[in-house]
């Protein structure tokens, strides 16, 4: 029998073409009981008319919902993530209706830690006012806009799982100090990368470059907030390149517009694509990036070898690498 698989738009660049390459593909048409194909148009859920039609779906930010799956001619076997997050699926009511859902966390360390490093780097030297600078011919003012040193400054990571641990080891030789906040992280494991666990309260005292690298769930909704914003150095930036709304947005915007904080550097937001008229737009102590930092060809291609494969052994009958619920196996 054919295993249908629709793919979602958002995978595709303006011109239509896969933004993770073609050589991905090869995955699938190395594979002639999978017939596959792009949705017909780009949507933001998946309805239970497409859970009807395929057997699989790959998934970039549309969101998997119970009422996606609910139906009663559901035909899922799998939902593959392009990505490490699943906060957008309800991975209960997959796990309900036996669906595997699969997501690729080791494709995303390298380049969210390497990206993580970019934002650090480019607040600390000042990028966004000294390229001004150029631009609006005010070379003289360079010497009122002195970068941060690293050597003697510490970076604080709220979250020490696979993207933190990758981030440890890149930071290790520009960092005088190194911590992380993590209720289920090995204090041995973070030691051996160079970095103290500590109590997050701590984390965001003490930090100079705090950056947020954990999973979206309840219990990190708005895990930093106005009292731990308040926390930090008045010298002290935040990085974020998780999800948006581990931070309270409106009190980052309050801290930031009273100059509480020095400064920060976001790639996600609590509203994505972002309001026109979010007060972060007009900041000159932020710099913005549109929920993409760490895409590089490399990445993505991993990220679509991955999740792809995945959806080849569901086809085959056997178990991916990259199980989100694996209890699903176990009945």
């Amino acid at each position: 029998m054919t295993f249908k698989l629709g793919i979602t738009r958002d995978v595709l660049d303006s011109k239509g073409q896969p933004s993770f390459g073609t050589a991905a593909l090869k995955v699938l048409d190395g594979n002639p009981a999978i017939a596959w194909e792009y949705l017909p148009e780009r949507i933001t859920e998946v309805s239970p008319e497409l859970a009807a039609r395929y057997d699989g779906l790959y998934v970039n930010s549309p969101k998997v919902t119970r009422n996606s799956v609910g139906g009663a001619d559901c035909r899922l076997k799998i939902i593959a993530r392009h990505g490490v997050g699943y906060d957008s699926v309800d991975v209960k009511a997959l796990s309900e209706r036996r669906i595997v859902l699969t997501n690729t966390p080791f494709a995303i360390r390298r380049p969210v830690a390497v990206a993580a490093l970019t934002m650090i780097f480019a607040l600390a030297g000042r990028l966004p006012v000294k390229d001004r600078l150029v631009r609006e011919n005010r070379w003289h003012e360079r010497t009122n806009h002195m970068g941060v040193g690293l050597t003697s400054r510490t970076i604080g990571l709220i979250g020490a799982g696979g993207i933190g641990e990758e981030l440890l080891k890149l930071a290790r030789p520009f960092f005088g100090r190194m911590l992380a906040a993590d209720p289920y992280a090995r204090p041995a494991r973070v030691a051996e990368l160079g970095a103290e666990l500590v109590p997050l309260d701590r984390l965001m005292a003490d930090a100079d470059f705090v950056v947020v690298c954990c999973l979206l769930n309840d219990q990190t909704f708005h895990l930093v907030n106005a009292a731990r914003l308040k926390a930090m150095k008045p010298t002290a930036f935040l990085i974020s390149l998780a999800r948006g709304p581990i931070i309270d947005e409106p009190a980052l915007i309050e801290a930031l517009r009273e100059r509480r904080i020095a400064g920060a550097g976001i790639d996600v937001f609590e509203q994505e694509p972002v309001d026109p008229k979010n007060p972060l737009l007009t900041m000159d102590n932020v710099i913005l990036t549109p929920h993409s930092l760490c895409w590089t060809d490399e990445c993505f291609h991993e990220m679509a070898s991955t999740g792809l494969q995945s959806i080849v052994d569901v086809s085959l009958g056997r178990r991916p690498v990259h199980v989100v619920n694996p209890e699903i196996y176990s009945h």
